[in-house]
Parts: structure tokens; C-alpha cells; sequence
């Protein structure tokens, strides 16, 4: 089996606390030496500052190629810019590109009134500036705003047209799901690249949520074996066994990079990706 190309997602810490966990989580990840990092906004944009410092000091201090998240939500054209200015300055040269979702309390996304309408504006915007390489956001189950699978594949294509220059999928469950998605993209005329997005289930009920609030389809044979696997303890054993199972079929599919959705917990997705035969590389110094 051909070992992929990786790639992580964290979320930037709130807490004492929490900023522990995440840099336990690179120290835990970035021996597998990833293609990049990259770090999340929250819902409104709630962590703007958050995030800023978090990607600003991973940069800094993981030597890992960082990529900062930016979006639509709460901001004017000149307050978002200034975000992506700021990012440059301290050495990100990636970013991925989202509208984001609507602030808590509000049933769905609405523009700032001096701010970009979704997120294509915003990739032309930073497209222009030629300093950033941009990824952006796609959606292989109907997103839950989008009229049809047809729309989700139009505007992946609207995106990457206006300057994008990859795509990081939601996560799904299924590797079809994937493929059939791929091929659609294909058939629409893209051919830029398309990385699946996976999420290691370090606990059911939360992904269950979060599956059901962002679109993705739960496949009845995957709740059947949790609702197993939690009655048996055996939580742990099968996330591990059905995340190293999908990845392996997509790289059997062709897949050559996986994104990782890691929630600040590594554990799971490094057992994933030593099953992969991805292990950490070693750096030889002071060789004669």
C-alpha cells in the first residue's frame, strides 16, 4: 500500500489548559512530518485573536508549514484583509479559505454589511495578493444549505476558479461517498487536487452530533457498530479499526493525501496513521 501524504487540523486553545493539550498534540504528530498544519476559526469567528496567536506561535516554534483558517463572518473587507496581512507578516504563507458559520444565535450566515458576500469573494481577494497559497473547504454529502450535490460541486468549482488552489473535503464515512463526489468534480471540469477530510471517532456521540449539524450522512451499519462497540467497551478498538479501514480504501482508490481532523487529541490519529505504515522520521545529525 502506498503511504499517503498527511496533513492535520487543530483548533486554538482557550484555556491554560487547553494550550497544553494542543502543544502535547504537535509534539505527538509532528514526527509523522505532515505537509502542513492547519489551525480552525470558531463558529462567528469567535476565536479570530485565538487563532491568530495560536498559528503565529506554532509557525514559530513547530517548524511545521502552518496554515491559518480565515472567513467571512463578522468582519468588514479591510478587517479580514488586515487578519491575512497579519498572517503574512509573521511568516504563514497558507490559508484556508472559508465563509465560516453564522454567529451563535443566528439560524444562518449573513454578510456584514461591509464585509465579502461568501467565501469566492474572499479567495479573489486573497488570490490578488499573491502571498498566500489557498485552500478551501468541499462537501462530498449535500451541504446542508446547498439546493442539491450538484450545487456543492459548482461552487467547489466557483472556488478553485477564482484562485484556490486545493480542496480539504468535511468528513465522511464511507469511501464511495468520496469517489462518487471525485468524479462529479471531474466531470464539472476540475482538476485541481481534492483531499479527503477524515475524523478519527475518539467519541461517538460527539462526531454523531457534529455529523447530523454539518450534513454528513451516518451510514445505519456505523451506528449499528458503535451502539456495539459502546455496550461492549470496545469504543476505542473499532474507531481505529474503521478509520484505518476507510483511509486504506481511498488510498486504494487513488488517493494520494489525507487531512486529518484531530479535535487536539492525537492518539487515535497517530495509531491511524502508523497502521498506514506513515511512522516518525528520524533526524540524523552530526553524522561523520
Amino acid at each position: 500500500m502506498t503511504k499517503p501524504e498527511i496533513s492535520f487540523e487543530f483548533f486554538p486553545p482557550q484555556s491554560l489548559e487547553a494550550s497544553f493539550r494542543l502543544w502535547d498534540t504537535v509534539q505527538t504528530l509532528a514526527p509523522l512530518s505532515p505537509r502542513f498544519v492547519s489551525v480552525t476559526y470558531g463558529a462567528g469567528g469567535t476565536t479570530r485573536e485565538l487563532t491568530r496567536d495560536a498559528v503565529a506561535t506554532l509557525h514559530k516554534s513547530s517548524g511545521l508549514p502552518v496554515a491559518a483558517h480565515l472567513t467571512c463572518v463578522d468582519a468588514s473587507r479591510q478587517e479580514t484583509l488586515e487578519i491575512a496581512d497579519q498572517f503574512a507578516r509573521a511568516g504563514v504563507q497558507d490559508i484556508v479559505a472559508l465563509r465560516g458559520d453564522p454567529p451563535k444565535g443566528q439560524d444562518r450566515f449573513r454578510p456584514h454589511p461591509e464585509g465579502f458576500a461568501h467565501s469566492v469573494e474572499l479567495i479573489q481577494a486573497l488570490a490578488e495578493t499573491e502571498m498566500f497559497a489557498i485552500r478551501v473547504g468541499a462537501y462530498p454529502d449535500i451541504h446542508p444549505e446547498a439546493q442539491n450535490a450538484r450545487t456543492d460541486v459548482d461552487w467547489l468549482k466557483a472556488k478553485l476558479d477564482a484562485g484556490a488552489d486545493e480542496a480539504l473535503t468535511q468528513f465522511f464515512f464511507e469511501a464511495e461517498t468520496f469517489f462518487r463526489f471525485r468524479d462529479a468534480c471531474a466531470k464539472a471540469g476540475i482538476d485541481k487536487p481534492i483531499v479527503p477530510g477524515i475524523l478519527p471517532i475518539e467519541n461517538w456521540k460527539g462526531a454523531r452530533r457534529f455529523a447530523q449539524r454539518c450534513g454528513t450522512r451516518i451510514p445505519a451499519w456505523v451506528e449499528q457498530a458503535f451502539d456495539k462497540a459502546l455496550r461492549d467497551d470496545r469504543e476505542e478498538l473499532l474507531a481505529t479499526a474503521l478509520c484505518t479501514e476507510l483511509c486504506s480504501d481511498l488510498i486504494d482508490g487513488g488517493v494520494d493525501k489525507l487531512h486529518f481532523y484531530t479535535l487536539n487529541r492525537p492518539e487515535l490519529t497517530r495509531d491511524v496513521c502508523f497502521a498506514l505504515g506513515i511512522t516518525p522520521q528520524a533526524e540524523l545529525q552530526n553524522v561523520a
